[in-house]
């Protein structure tokens, strides 16, 4: 119960209400003691003064002491007190509770040493002879400045306490109504000191689950209220604060989710605390499996391993390229070791604060893809070169040498020069229109046509060639095909290139196919020329679209290798793709797939090629 800010309030309140109460009742009963006895000291004084001018003829005429043991007893009856007359050497003459003879003498009594030096006194003390707290008065009794004896009166100091008793009644009676009403009011008090802080306690707790919006309207203007105000401006500013954070990490987690680069952050003990996305498809993991695991859990890779390490041994930055053989991954790392700073200084991180480190994973497999292609570029290029260039040189010698005074084997030479020449210049044509495609400068003019129209031409004109060859070449059209939304003269190009590489490889005796169908889940028609020729070996299909690249089989044949390059930028112009089958030794399958026309297309349209190599 005492754990509540209310009843502690109370508590005090009312301990120390009661406290005061009590010490105020005992000191009204004392102050009221001690005024009754001054009183009834008063009073006998005055009955003491009474008796001795009574007494005082008596006195003065040598009264015997039977005469004032009657005043004495007559007087007691009067005052209802004991009355008591003594002689001036203190010897006791009378008495109205006692025999006189049995009494001590009474001249070193504290009211009757009073009496002796002024005239009167009175005193409270306890009496020996009645074993009682007794008042006594005592009276000098002068005639002529002569001392004839003193009077005294004494009453029990029960009287006092007997009158006072109501009083007291009253005063308890009184203290514990007020105490009562004081303890009420200090309940009332406290509850309404604590129900503030209740509310306080109640929006923290919500604010503290996350509802950053609470707030408590401001009733008072004393601190409570400022308190309350002060509160209301700090969950403003948290709310900012938080809101700022909160808008910054999402930037961050989006910055980090968008990088093409991998990013692993590891604690001091080296386990992962964050991955992107890049770096999971880059281990082959996921957030779920590698969060809370060591770093060579998630890895997986001894090099990768090494570096990390490195950095942890060292405290320096650490940059390695690995080569992961078994996913054909080269990948450059950069592990740096995150630092705590001092927040008393604006120096350097301290070393000894070393709280993880930032791991980034760089894949650098397609820039080394590519210098593989800018190699074997540069090798097909100057393998397709050289044998043209050789075999100019070679006829120009011999035409030189022995050919020009024989006429008719300077005609066989030149037509021979010739063809190398068409070549060179077929090779220089390609390489032209290849680059014009890739940097979008040749534009399409789109149309609905029919794919007939785009297929049949290609097909008529390189069919005496396939007769030549000894090779069956056929066509398979469905009547319900829809139009096309292409360039016709491009896409009979792309049809021609496939149509002739078919040709190319595909023995005396062979089929080719040509054929095409609707895909209605990609709204699109898929033409596909199909060979059964030498196939294409698996680890070239891959590659079989890029410029100058030839399976080895490919190589022994002629042609430039930019057919396949061209037309797949051809058809991703147009928005379609490109794809082969194939099985070596079973022949290959090369489709293309090509927009439907809508039926709201109607004329020509013009768009730049802006597909990229």
């Amino acid at each position: 119960m005492f754990k509540s800010i209310r009843w502690r309030i109370a508590a005090s309140y009312s301990v120390l209400i009661l406290t005061a109460m009590a010490g105020l009742s005992l000191f009204l009963s004392n102050v009221s003691r001690n005024t009754a006895l001054e009183e009834l000291r008063a009073n006998l004084q005055v009955q003491a003064r009474a008796v001795a001018e009574n007494v005082l003829p008596v006195l003065q005429a040598d009264g015997n002491g039977a005469e004032l043991q009657a005043m004495a007893e007559r007087w007691s009856q009067l005052l209802a007190a004991r009355v008591t007359i003594i002689a001036p050497d203190g010897e006791v003459m009378a008495e109205s509770e006692m025999a006189a003879e049995a009494m001590a003498n009474h001249l070193r009594r504290p009211e009757i040493q009073q009496a002796l030096v002024t005239g009167e006194g009175s005193i409270t003390r306890f009496s020996e002879s009645l074993g009682l707290e007794m008042v006594y008065a005592a009276q000098a009794v002068r005639a002529d400045d002569e001392l004839l004896g003193f009077v005294r009166v004494a009453l029990p100091a029960d009287i006092v306490q007997s009158r006072i008793s109501d009083l007291q009644n009253t005063l308890l009676t009184a203290a514990l109504l007020t105490t009562v009403f004081a303890v009420l009011l200090a309940l009332v008090i406290a509850e309404r000191t604590a129900r503030p802080v209740r509310r306080l306690t109640a929006v923290a707790g919500r604010m503290a689950q996350g509802d950053l919006g609470a707030r408590l309207f401001v009733t008072s203007r004393d601190e409570v209220g400022q308190l309350t105000k002060a509160f209301n401006n700090m969950g403003q500013q948290l709310r900012e604060k938080v809101g700022n954070l909160a808008e910054e990490r999402s930037r961050l987690a989006t910055v980090l989710d968008l990088m093409a680069d991998g990013v692993l952050i590891t604690d001091r003990d080296g386990r992962v605390r964050l991955l992107n996305p890049a770096a999971a498809e880059l281990l082959n993991s996921s957030e779920k499996e590698a969060l809370g695991h060591s770093f060579a859990q998630v890895v997986r890779h001894h090099q990768l391993i090494e570096v990390w390490q490195r950095c942890q041994d060292t405290g320096e930055e650490q940059t390695e390229t690995v080569e992961v053989g078994q996913r054909d991954l080269f990948v450059q790392i950069i592990v740096t070791p995150l630092r705590r700073t001092d927040p008393r200084s604006e120096g350097p991180p301290l070393p000894e604060g070393r709280e993880g480190s930032l791991v980034i994973l760089q894949n650098l497999t397609p820039l080394r893809r590519l210098q593989h292609v800018r190699r074997d570029f540069i090798s097909n290029i100057s393998h397709e070169l050289r044998t043209p260039l050789a075999s100019l040189k070679a006829l120009v010698e011999t035409l030189r040498d022995v050919a020009l005074d024989d006429p008719p084997a300077a005609e066989r030479f030149l037509d021979s020069a010739e063809r190398e020449v068409d070549s060179l210049t077929q090779m220089v044509q390609e390489l032209l229109e290849l680059s014009r495609i890739e940097s979008g400068k040749v534009p399409l003019r789109l149309a609905p046509v029919t794919v007939a129209d785009v297929v049949l031409p290609a097909v008529e004109r390189l069919q005496p060639q396939a007769e030549r060859s000894n090779l069956s070449l056929t066509i398979e059209l469905p009547d319900d095909l829809p139009p096309v939304l292409v360039d016709a003269g491009r896409v009979q190009q792309v049809v021609s290139n496939l149509v002739h590489n078919a040709i190319k490889f595909t023995t005396a005796g062979g089929a080719i196919t040509v054929k095409a169908r609707h895909d209605r889940d990609e709204n699109a028609v898929v033409v596909t020329v199909r060979d059964t020729g030498v196939g294409i070996p698996e680890i070239d299909l891959s590659r079989i679209f890029e410029r100058f690249y030839k399976a080895d089989r490919a190589r022994s044949g002629g042609g430039t290798g930019l057919g396949l390059a061209i037309a797949r930028h051809q058809v991703e112009a147009h928005g379609g793709r490109i794809w082969v089958k194939s099985r070596e030794g079973k022949g290959s399958a090369f489709s293309f797939s090509l927009p439907v026309a809508g039926p709201q297309v109607a004329g020509t349209i013009e768009v730049p090629d802006t597909s990229l190599p």
